[in-house]
């Protein structure tokens, strides 16, 4: 396994993608499945477990796209770069 494939295992926007991902199928299945019409009553209207599965689904999409195309980079010392320094 090279250098930046390990240096990817300790990226945390990888396990928060993960995270989120469960929590917002799980969210969003317990909406669609057993959300009664007393529960919607007392939200306003609103199912907010569909709702916040559904926002925490599309964080999760956010931040694997974001490590997909910002990949954790660690310079080497023998080819000498230097990781780009955002300004």
């Amino acid at each position: 396994m090279s250098g930046n494939k390990r240096a990817g295992l300790f990226d945390l926007r990888g396990v928060l993608a993960l995270l989120f991902g469960v929590y917002g199928f799980v969210l969003t299945v317990m909406g669609i499945a057993t959300t009664s019409q007393e529960d919607l009553d007392r939200a306003g209207g609103i199912n907010v477990n569909l709702w916040m599965g559904v926002g925490m689904l599309g964080a999760a999409l956010l931040f694997a796209l974001w490590v997909r195309w910002r990949p954790l980079t660690v310079p080497t010392e023998e080819t000498g770069e230097r990781a780009p320094e955002d300004a």
